[in-house]
Protein backbone atom coordinates (compact mmCIF):
# COMPACT_ATOMS: atom_id res chain seq x y z
CA UNK A 1 0.00 0.00 0.00
CA UNK A 2 1.24 3.45 -0.30
CA UNK A 3 4.22 3.73 1.82
CA UNK A 4 3.01 6.89 3.83
CA UNK A 5 3.15 7.60 7.14
CA UNK A 6 2.67 10.94 8.84
CA UNK A 7 5.38 12.19 11.36
CA UNK A 8 7.33 8.97 10.93
CA UNK A 9 10.82 7.99 10.57
CA UNK A 10 13.41 5.55 9.76
CA UNK A 11 14.25 4.25 13.54
CA UNK A 12 17.50 1.51 12.52
CA UNK A 13 16.06 0.67 9.08
CA UNK A 14 12.36 0.73 10.33
CA UNK A 15 9.65 3.88 10.01
CA UNK A 16 9.08 3.97 13.73
CA UNK A 17 6.72 6.53 14.99
CA UNK A 18 8.07 9.64 16.73
CA UNK A 19 6.74 9.83 20.15
CA UNK A 20 5.39 6.42 21.17
CA UNK A 21 5.94 7.41 24.96
CA UNK A 22 7.72 4.27 26.86
CA UNK A 23 7.88 2.25 23.34
CA UNK A 24 11.00 0.44 23.34
CA UNK A 25 11.17 -1.89 20.17
CA UNK A 26 14.48 -1.08 17.82
CA UNK A 27 14.74 -4.99 16.83
CA UNK A 28 11.84 -4.63 14.48
CA UNK A 29 13.42 -2.47 11.41
CA UNK A 30 10.96 -2.55 9.06
CA UNK A 31 12.49 -1.37 5.24
CA UNK A 32 9.52 -3.20 3.60
CA UNK A 33 11.12 -4.07 0.20
CA UNK A 34 11.81 -7.80 0.08
CA UNK A 35 12.92 -8.60 -3.05
CA UNK A 36 16.17 -10.44 -2.32
CA UNK A 37 17.16 -10.68 0.43
CA UNK A 38 17.26 -14.12 -0.16
CA UNK A 39 14.66 -14.60 1.40
CA UNK A 40 13.38 -11.48 1.73
CA UNK A 41 12.24 -10.18 4.06
CA UNK A 42 9.92 -7.71 3.89
CA UNK A 43 7.61 -6.96 1.40
CA UNK A 44 8.63 -4.49 -0.53
CA UNK A 45 11.72 -3.97 -3.08
CA UNK A 46 14.48 -5.57 -1.51
CA UNK A 47 15.35 -2.34 -0.05
CA UNK A 48 12.04 -1.19 -0.36
CA UNK A 49 10.11 2.00 1.06
CA UNK A 50 13.05 4.23 1.39
CA UNK A 51 9.74 6.43 2.11
CA UNK A 52 9.21 8.75 5.44
CA UNK A 53 5.90 10.18 4.90
CA UNK A 54 3.16 9.18 5.29
CA UNK A 55 2.61 5.26 6.08
CA UNK A 56 -0.80 4.04 6.01
CA UNK A 57 0.10 1.53 8.25
CA UNK A 58 0.18 2.92 11.35
CA UNK A 59 -0.81 5.49 13.53
CA UNK A 60 2.16 8.40 14.81
CA UNK A 61 1.66 6.98 18.36
CA UNK A 62 0.78 3.51 17.95
CA UNK A 63 2.74 0.38 16.31
CA UNK A 64 1.11 -2.57 14.17
CA UNK A 65 1.39 -5.43 16.24
CA UNK A 66 0.26 -3.52 19.38
CA UNK A 67 2.00 -6.11 22.25
CA UNK A 68 5.48 -3.72 22.03
CA UNK A 69 3.86 -0.65 23.20
CA UNK A 70 4.69 0.17 27.19
CA UNK A 71 2.30 2.59 28.60
CA UNK A 72 3.38 2.23 32.27
CA UNK A 73 4.60 5.42 32.14
CA UNK A 74 0.80 6.43 32.79
CA UNK A 75 1.18 5.30 36.54
CA UNK A 76 1.65 8.81 37.03
CA UNK A 77 -0.73 11.08 36.75
CA UNK A 78 1.27 13.85 36.31
CA UNK A 79 2.58 12.64 32.99
CA UNK A 80 -1.10 12.52 31.83
CA UNK A 81 -2.13 14.56 28.73
CA UNK A 82 -5.78 14.28 29.60
CA UNK A 83 -6.72 12.20 26.06
CA UNK A 84 -9.92 10.33 26.30
CA UNK A 85 -8.12 7.20 25.97
CA UNK A 86 -5.34 6.98 28.47
CA UNK A 87 -7.52 5.51 31.32
CA UNK A 88 -8.02 2.19 29.00
CA UNK A 89 -4.44 2.38 28.12
CA UNK A 90 -3.22 2.07 31.92
CA UNK A 91 -6.13 0.30 34.65
CA UNK A 92 -4.34 -0.47 37.92
CA UNK A 93 -5.41 -3.88 39.43
CA UNK A 94 -3.42 -3.77 42.61
CA UNK A 95 -2.25 -0.92 44.91
CA UNK A 96 1.22 -0.53 43.70
CA UNK A 97 0.96 -0.90 40.38
CA UNK A 98 2.59 -4.44 39.68
CA UNK A 99 -0.78 -5.50 38.33
CA UNK A 100 -2.30 -3.41 35.21
CA UNK A 101 -3.91 -3.71 32.42
CA UNK A 102 -3.54 -2.20 29.14
CA UNK A 103 -6.23 -2.24 26.25
CA UNK A 104 -6.66 -0.77 22.57
CA UNK A 105 -8.63 -0.86 19.02
CA UNK A 106 -7.87 -1.50 15.79
CA UNK A 107 -11.00 -1.00 13.23
CA UNK A 108 -10.49 -0.49 9.30
CA UNK A 109 -12.08 -0.58 6.44
CA UNK A 110 -10.16 -1.14 2.97
CA UNK A 111 -11.26 -0.30 -0.05
CA UNK A 112 -9.86 -1.98 -3.70
CA UNK A 113 -10.94 -1.61 -6.67
CA UNK A 114 -9.25 -3.43 -10.07
CA UNK A 115 -9.76 -3.31 -13.95
CA UNK A 116 -7.45 -6.12 -15.77
CA UNK A 117 -6.91 -8.04 -13.19
CA UNK A 118 -3.53 -10.66 -14.14
CA UNK A 119 -3.38 -7.91 -17.13
CA UNK A 120 -7.16 -9.37 -18.40
CA UNK A 121 -6.34 -12.80 -18.13
CA UNK A 122 -9.04 -12.50 -14.73
CA UNK A 123 -12.18 -11.07 -14.41
CA UNK A 124 -12.19 -7.28 -13.15
CA UNK A 125 -12.78 -6.83 -9.93
CA UNK A 126 -13.90 -4.68 -6.00
CA UNK A 127 -14.07 -5.35 -2.82
CA UNK A 128 -14.23 -4.18 0.58
CA UNK A 129 -12.10 -5.53 3.56
CA UNK A 130 -13.52 -5.00 7.47
CA UNK A 131 -11.73 -5.78 10.15
CA UNK A 132 -11.84 -5.39 13.67
CA UNK A 133 -9.00 -5.88 16.05
CA UNK A 134 -9.38 -5.30 19.58
CA UNK A 135 -6.18 -6.39 22.35
CA UNK A 136 -6.10 -6.77 26.35
CA UNK A 137 -2.33 -6.42 27.71
CA UNK A 138 -2.13 -7.99 31.32
CA UNK A 139 0.90 -7.57 33.16
CA UNK A 140 1.48 -9.51 36.32
CA UNK A 141 5.03 -8.51 37.84
CA UNK A 142 7.56 -9.96 34.92
CA UNK A 143 4.86 -11.96 33.46
CA UNK A 144 2.53 -11.10 30.68
CA UNK A 145 -0.78 -11.71 28.77
CA UNK A 146 -1.15 -10.69 25.79
CA UNK A 147 -4.72 -11.60 23.42
CA UNK A 148 -6.17 -10.10 20.21
CA UNK A 149 -8.75 -11.38 18.59
CA UNK A 150 -9.95 -10.66 15.31
CA UNK A 151 -13.15 -10.14 13.20
CA UNK A 152 -13.13 -9.89 9.76
CA UNK A 153 -15.01 -10.42 6.73
CA UNK A 154 -14.89 -9.32 2.53
CA UNK A 155 -18.12 -7.89 0.77
CA UNK A 156 -18.81 -6.95 -2.74
CA UNK A 157 -16.99 -9.92 -4.75
CA UNK A 158 -17.89 -13.01 -6.00
CA UNK A 159 -14.32 -14.99 -6.63
CA UNK A 160 -12.71 -17.39 -4.75
CA UNK A 161 -11.84 -15.96 -0.79
CA UNK A 162 -7.86 -16.55 -0.01
CA UNK A 163 -6.11 -16.45 3.49
CA UNK A 164 -5.72 -13.29 3.33
CA UNK A 165 -9.41 -11.86 2.69
CA UNK A 166 -11.34 -12.87 5.56
CA UNK A 167 -11.10 -15.27 9.00
CA UNK A 168 -14.62 -14.65 10.39
CA UNK A 169 -14.13 -14.66 14.01
CA UNK A 170 -10.57 -15.70 15.30
CA UNK A 171 -7.64 -15.28 17.56
CA UNK A 172 -5.05 -13.89 15.86
CA UNK A 173 -2.68 -13.44 18.80
CA UNK A 174 -2.21 -15.23 22.14
CA UNK A 175 0.57 -15.35 24.08
CA UNK A 176 2.23 -15.37 27.42
CA UNK A 177 5.84 -13.09 28.09
CA UNK A 178 7.99 -13.92 30.90
CA UNK A 179 11.15 -11.63 31.66
CA UNK A 180 14.24 -13.72 32.91
CA UNK A 181 16.87 -12.13 35.28
CA UNK A 182 20.16 -12.83 33.75
CA UNK A 183 23.38 -11.58 34.95
CA UNK A 184 25.59 -9.18 32.69
CA UNK A 185 23.37 -5.89 32.60
CA UNK A 186 20.79 -7.40 29.74
CA UNK A 187 17.32 -8.87 29.64
CA UNK A 188 15.73 -12.02 28.50
CA UNK A 189 12.30 -12.28 27.30
CA UNK A 190 10.63 -15.66 26.14
CA UNK A 191 7.55 -16.00 24.77
CA UNK A 192 4.98 -18.87 23.72
CA UNK A 193 2.34 -18.06 21.76
CA UNK A 194 0.58 -16.85 18.62
CA UNK A 195 1.94 -13.45 17.91
CA UNK A 196 2.67 -11.27 14.85
CA UNK A 197 6.41 -11.09 13.51
CA UNK A 198 8.27 -9.11 11.61
CA UNK A 199 11.84 -9.78 11.68
CA UNK A 200 14.33 -7.09 10.73
CA UNK A 201 13.65 -4.92 7.43
CA UNK A 202 10.62 -7.51 6.85
CA UNK A 203 12.06 -8.74 3.69
CA UNK A 204 11.75 -12.67 5.04
CA UNK A 205 9.33 -12.56 7.58
CA UNK A 206 6.85 -9.62 7.49
CA UNK A 207 2.66 -9.27 9.00
CA UNK A 208 1.04 -9.44 5.84
CA UNK A 209 -0.40 -6.41 7.39
CA UNK A 210 -1.65 -4.08 4.47
CA UNK A 211 -4.36 -7.15 3.20
CA UNK A 212 -7.53 -8.40 5.02
CA UNK A 213 -5.63 -10.92 6.99
CA UNK A 214 -2.83 -10.21 8.67
CA UNK A 215 -0.20 -13.32 8.99
CA UNK A 216 0.29 -14.67 12.99
CA UNK A 217 2.86 -17.47 13.66
CA UNK A 218 2.59 -19.97 16.73
CA UNK A 219 5.27 -21.00 18.71
CA UNK A 220 8.28 -19.72 20.83
CA UNK A 221 10.36 -16.71 20.86
CA UNK A 222 13.54 -15.89 22.57
CA UNK A 223 15.25 -12.16 22.50
CA UNK A 224 18.35 -10.93 25.00
CA UNK A 225 18.72 -7.68 24.83
CA UNK A 226 22.25 -4.95 25.91
CA UNK A 227 22.00 -1.81 25.23
CA UNK A 228 23.85 -1.98 22.09
CA UNK A 229 23.35 -5.29 20.76
CA UNK A 230 20.25 -7.80 20.42
CA UNK A 231 20.09 -11.53 19.81
CA UNK A 232 16.27 -13.08 18.73
CA UNK A 233 15.83 -16.76 18.74
CA UNK A 234 12.49 -18.29 17.50
CA UNK A 235 10.97 -21.78 16.08
CA UNK A 236 7.40 -20.36 14.48
CA UNK A 237 5.08 -22.13 12.32
CA UNK A 238 2.73 -19.92 9.87
CA UNK A 239 -1.03 -19.81 10.95
CA UNK A 240 -3.35 -20.98 7.72
CA UNK A 241 -6.14 -18.48 8.20
CA UNK A 242 -9.83 -19.75 6.43
CA UNK A 243 -13.03 -18.16 6.33
CA UNK A 244 -15.20 -19.64 8.86
CA UNK A 245 -14.89 -18.62 13.09
CA UNK A 246 -12.37 -20.14 15.31
CA UNK A 247 -10.62 -22.43 12.43
CA UNK A 248 -7.41 -21.10 12.45
CA UNK A 249 -4.50 -23.50 12.58
CA UNK A 250 -1.49 -23.10 12.85
CA UNK A 251 0.35 -24.87 9.14
CA UNK A 252 1.21 -28.64 9.22
CA UNK A 253 3.07 -27.86 5.83
CA UNK A 254 5.63 -24.78 6.81
CA UNK A 255 8.11 -23.82 9.88
CA UNK A 256 10.46 -21.49 10.31
CA UNK A 257 13.73 -21.28 12.77
CA UNK A 258 15.74 -17.88 13.26
CA UNK A 259 19.02 -16.44 15.25
CA UNK A 260 18.82 -12.36 14.06
CA UNK A 261 21.73 -10.54 16.00
CA UNK A 262 21.61 -6.69 15.80
CA UNK A 263 24.40 -4.19 16.68
CA UNK A 264 23.75 -0.44 17.08
CA UNK A 265 26.23 1.92 17.01
CA UNK A 266 24.41 4.68 18.51
CA UNK A 267 22.07 5.11 21.89
CA UNK A 268 18.96 5.78 19.86
CA UNK A 269 19.94 2.61 17.56
CA UNK A 270 19.35 4.64 14.21
CA UNK A 271 22.41 3.21 12.90
CA UNK A 272 23.76 -0.25 13.20
CA UNK A 273 23.83 -3.33 11.17
CA UNK A 274 22.10 -7.13 11.52
CA UNK A 275 23.06 -10.28 10.85
CA UNK A 276 21.06 -13.81 10.43
CA UNK A 277 20.18 -17.58 10.12
CA UNK A 278 16.44 -17.89 8.96
CA UNK A 279 15.75 -21.75 8.16
CA UNK A 280 12.56 -22.76 6.39
CA UNK A 281 10.70 -26.03 5.76
CA UNK A 282 8.05 -26.11 3.25
CA UNK A 283 6.72 -29.53 2.09
CA UNK A 284 4.47 -28.15 -0.58
CA UNK A 285 7.09 -25.17 -2.95
CA UNK A 286 6.26 -24.73 -6.10
CA UNK A 287 7.85 -23.17 -8.36
CA UNK A 288 8.13 -22.88 -12.74
CA UNK A 289 10.23 -25.59 -12.53
CA UNK A 290 8.07 -27.45 -10.12
CA UNK A 291 6.62 -28.27 -6.61
CA UNK A 292 8.30 -30.59 -3.87
CA UNK A 293 9.40 -30.09 -0.55
CA UNK A 294 11.69 -27.86 0.17
CA UNK A 295 14.31 -26.86 3.17
CA UNK A 296 15.64 -23.56 2.97
CA UNK A 297 18.58 -21.98 4.93
CA UNK A 298 19.16 -18.19 4.28
CA UNK A 299 22.24 -15.94 5.67
CA UNK A 300 21.89 -12.80 5.52
CA UNK A 301 23.16 -8.98 6.65
CA UNK A 302 21.87 -5.37 6.73
CA UNK A 303 23.53 -2.03 7.28
CA UNK A 304 21.64 0.85 8.24
CA UNK A 305 20.80 4.33 9.44
CA UNK A 306 20.03 7.30 9.67
CA UNK A 307 21.24 11.19 10.63
CA UNK A 308 17.76 13.09 10.31
CA UNK A 309 17.77 13.90 6.84
CA UNK A 310 19.82 11.10 5.14
CA UNK A 311 19.17 7.38 5.22
CA UNK A 312 20.09 4.15 3.88
CA UNK A 313 19.71 0.69 4.18
CA UNK A 314 21.92 -2.12 2.18
CA UNK A 315 21.22 -5.24 2.71
CA UNK A 316 22.26 -8.88 0.83
CA UNK A 317 21.58 -13.00 1.39
CA UNK A 318 22.58 -16.27 0.42
CA UNK A 319 19.91 -19.22 0.59
CA UNK A 320 20.84 -22.67 0.00
CA UNK A 321 19.55 -26.00 0.97
CA UNK A 322 17.42 -28.75 -0.94
CA UNK A 323 13.91 -28.61 -3.34
CA UNK A 324 12.42 -31.80 -4.37
CA UNK A 325 15.40 -34.23 -3.64
CA UNK A 326 17.84 -31.85 -5.22
CA UNK A 327 20.37 -28.95 -4.60
CA UNK A 328 18.98 -25.32 -4.41
CA UNK A 329 21.07 -22.23 -4.25
CA UNK A 330 19.86 -18.74 -4.22
CA UNK A 331 20.89 -14.82 -3.38
CA UNK A 332 19.31 -11.81 -3.58
CA UNK A 333 20.58 -7.70 -2.71
CA UNK A 334 19.59 -4.33 -2.58
CA UNK A 335 19.97 -1.24 -1.44
CA UNK A 336 17.23 1.92 -0.71
CA UNK A 337 18.20 5.65 0.43
CA UNK A 338 16.34 8.66 0.62
CA UNK A 339 17.25 12.43 1.38
CA UNK A 340 14.48 14.73 3.23
CA UNK A 341 14.72 18.53 2.54
CA UNK A 342 13.30 19.29 5.77
CA UNK A 343 13.63 23.30 5.62
CA UNK A 344 12.14 23.04 1.99
CA UNK A 345 8.58 24.16 1.12
CA UNK A 346 6.37 20.85 1.64
CA UNK A 347 8.83 19.30 3.19
CA UNK A 348 10.34 16.74 -0.38
CA UNK A 349 11.72 13.80 0.24
CA UNK A 350 13.04 11.97 -2.96
CA UNK A 351 14.37 8.13 -2.46
CA UNK A 352 15.69 5.09 -4.52
CA UNK A 353 14.84 1.96 -4.06
CA UNK A 354 16.56 -0.98 -6.54
CA UNK A 355 17.00 -4.82 -6.12
CA UNK A 356 17.84 -7.96 -7.56
CA UNK A 357 16.84 -11.50 -6.43
CA UNK A 358 17.59 -14.59 -8.18
CA UNK A 359 15.68 -16.99 -10.51
CA UNK A 360 16.36 -20.28 -11.74
CA UNK A 361 18.75 -20.29 -14.74
CA UNK A 362 17.85 -23.77 -16.12
CA UNK A 363 14.40 -25.49 -15.79
CA UNK A 364 15.82 -28.43 -17.14
CA UNK A 365 18.47 -29.14 -14.18
CA UNK A 366 17.06 -30.43 -11.31
CA UNK A 367 18.90 -28.01 -9.00
CA UNK A 368 16.45 -24.81 -8.47
CA UNK A 369 18.33 -21.26 -8.44
CA UNK A 370 14.88 -19.49 -7.10
CA UNK A 371 14.97 -17.60 -4.39
CA UNK A 372 12.61 -18.06 -1.61
CA UNK A 373 11.14 -15.00 0.33
CA UNK A 374 9.48 -16.80 2.40
CA UNK A 375 6.58 -14.67 4.51
CA UNK A 376 7.35 -11.52 2.74
CA UNK A 377 4.02 -8.38 3.25
CA UNK A 378 1.52 -8.88 1.16
CA UNK A 379 1.89 -5.53 -0.36
CA UNK A 380 5.12 -5.62 -1.54
CA UNK A 381 5.67 -3.45 -3.91
CA UNK A 382 2.58 -0.78 -2.78
CA UNK A 383 -1.15 -0.35 -3.03
CA UNK A 384 -1.09 -2.46 -6.51
CA UNK A 385 1.43 -5.69 -6.34
CA UNK A 386 0.56 -8.33 -8.51
CA UNK A 387 4.30 -10.01 -8.41
CA UNK A 388 6.26 -10.66 -5.53
CA UNK A 389 9.78 -10.95 -4.90
CA UNK A 390 11.07 -13.45 -6.51
CA UNK A 391 13.29 -14.04 -9.78
CA UNK A 392 12.90 -10.32 -10.05
CA UNK A 393 14.62 -6.77 -10.81
CA UNK A 394 13.51 -3.81 -9.68
CA UNK A 395 14.36 0.34 -9.35
CA UNK A 396 11.82 2.25 -7.75
CA UNK A 397 12.13 5.80 -7.64
CA UNK A 398 9.96 8.15 -5.56
CA UNK A 399 9.36 11.54 -4.22
CA UNK A 400 7.06 12.37 -1.50
CA UNK A 401 5.91 16.37 -0.29
CA UNK A 402 3.75 17.24 2.63
CA UNK A 403 1.51 19.89 1.86
CA UNK A 404 0.05 20.21 5.48
CA UNK A 405 1.97 18.66 8.61
CA UNK A 406 -0.30 15.90 8.55
CA UNK A 407 -1.08 15.14 5.03
CA UNK A 408 1.96 13.31 2.71
CA UNK A 409 1.21 12.96 -1.32
CA UNK A 410 3.60 10.31 -2.55
CA UNK A 411 4.27 9.28 -6.28
CA UNK A 412 6.04 6.58 -7.34
CA UNK A 413 7.09 4.61 -10.37
CA UNK A 414 8.75 1.15 -10.57
CA UNK A 415 10.30 -0.97 -13.59
CA UNK A 416 10.25 -5.02 -13.27
CA UNK A 417 12.76 -7.36 -15.09
CA UNK A 418 13.14 -11.33 -14.75
CA UNK A 419 16.72 -11.52 -13.48
CA UNK A 420 16.11 -14.93 -14.87
CA UNK A 421 14.84 -15.35 -18.63
CA UNK A 422 14.61 -19.44 -17.98
CA UNK A 423 12.05 -18.65 -14.87
CA UNK A 424 8.66 -17.23 -14.57
CA UNK A 425 6.81 -14.69 -12.37
CA UNK A 426 5.32 -15.17 -9.26
CA UNK A 427 2.75 -13.84 -6.59
CA UNK A 428 3.61 -12.15 -3.58
CA UNK A 429 2.44 -15.57 -1.82
CA UNK A 430 4.88 -17.66 -4.28
CA UNK A 431 2.24 -19.12 -6.54
CA UNK A 432 3.51 -18.89 -10.23
CA UNK A 433 1.98 -16.17 -12.35
CA UNK A 434 3.06 -16.85 -15.83
CA UNK A 435 5.42 -19.33 -16.65
CA UNK A 436 9.13 -18.31 -18.08
CA UNK A 437 8.82 -21.22 -20.54
CA UNK A 438 7.15 -19.47 -23.51
CA UNK A 439 9.17 -16.19 -23.73
CA UNK A 440 12.86 -14.86 -23.95
CA UNK A 441 11.87 -11.54 -22.90
CA UNK A 442 13.41 -9.96 -19.54
CA UNK A 443 11.55 -6.44 -19.18
CA UNK A 444 8.12 -7.47 -17.45
CA UNK A 445 6.29 -4.12 -17.19
CA UNK A 446 6.31 -0.54 -15.44
CA UNK A 447 4.24 0.78 -12.75
CA UNK A 448 3.00 4.13 -11.22
CA UNK A 449 1.49 5.09 -8.30
CA UNK A 450 0.30 8.09 -6.39
CA UNK A 451 -1.64 7.83 -2.40
CA UNK A 452 -2.18 10.40 -0.33
CA UNK A 453 -2.36 10.05 3.54
CA UNK A 454 -4.25 12.40 6.02
CA UNK A 455 -3.12 11.46 9.97
CA UNK A 456 -6.28 13.37 10.54
CA UNK A 457 -6.22 12.64 14.43
CA UNK A 458 -3.48 10.52 16.43
CA UNK A 459 -5.72 8.10 16.16
CA UNK A 460 -7.35 8.27 12.89
CA UNK A 461 -5.96 7.89 9.17
CA UNK A 462 -7.26 7.92 6.00
CA UNK A 463 -5.35 7.03 2.39
CA UNK A 464 -6.36 6.69 -0.87
CA UNK A 465 -4.08 6.06 -4.14
CA UNK A 466 -4.21 5.01 -7.81
CA UNK A 467 -2.09 2.45 -9.97
CA UNK A 468 -1.71 1.28 -13.01
CA UNK A 469 0.20 -1.57 -14.33
CA UNK A 470 1.64 -1.23 -18.11
CA UNK A 471 2.90 -4.25 -19.09
CA UNK A 472 5.79 -5.41 -20.87
CA UNK A 473 7.46 -7.62 -23.69
CA UNK A 474 7.14 -10.52 -21.22
CA UNK A 475 3.85 -10.12 -20.12
CA UNK A 476 2.55 -9.32 -24.04
CA UNK A 477 4.36 -13.17 -24.88
CA UNK A 478 2.83 -14.75 -22.65
CA UNK A 479 -0.88 -13.97 -22.27
CA UNK A 480 -3.39 -11.14 -21.98
CA UNK A 481 -1.36 -7.94 -21.85
CA UNK A 482 -3.78 -5.05 -20.57
CA UNK A 483 -2.94 -2.56 -18.47
CA UNK A 484 -3.58 -3.37 -14.65
CA UNK A 485 -5.58 -0.45 -13.04
CA UNK A 486 -6.55 -0.16 -9.72
CA UNK A 487 -7.93 2.39 -6.94
CA UNK A 488 -8.10 2.07 -3.15
CA UNK A 489 -9.28 4.05 0.04
CA UNK A 490 -8.98 3.16 3.51
CA UNK A 491 -9.87 4.46 7.02
CA UNK A 492 -8.01 3.19 9.61
CA UNK A 493 -9.18 3.96 13.50
CA UNK A 494 -6.82 3.08 16.25
CA UNK A 495 -6.42 3.36 19.64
Amino acid sequence: MPMLATRIFRQGGSRLPFGIPGQNNPSRPRAGWFPIFVAGASAMPFAANAQVSTNVERAPTLTIERYSEDWSWLADPAKRAGDWAEPLKYIPLDGDGAIYLTTGLEARSRYEGYENVNWGASPNDGYVWNRLMPYADLHVGKVRFFAMPILSAISGTDRKKGPADATGIDMLQAFVDVDVAVPGGVSLRLSAGRKLVSLGSGRFIDRRYGTGVPLPFDGFEAILTGKTRQVTGFYLQPVDTKLRNFNDRRSRNKAIWAVYATQWFDAKHLNGFDVYYIGLRDRNAVFDQGSGRQVAHTFGSRIFGDNGTFHWNIEGAYQRGTFAGHRSEAWGAGFETGYRFLKAPLRPEVGLTADIVSGDGDPDDPKLGTLNPLFPNGKYFGALSPIGPRNLIHVRPSTTVHPHKDVAVSLTGVAYWRESIHDGIYAIPGLLVRSGKDSDERFIGKEIELAISWQATPKLNLTASLSAFDPGPFIRDTGSARTIKMIGAQTTFRF
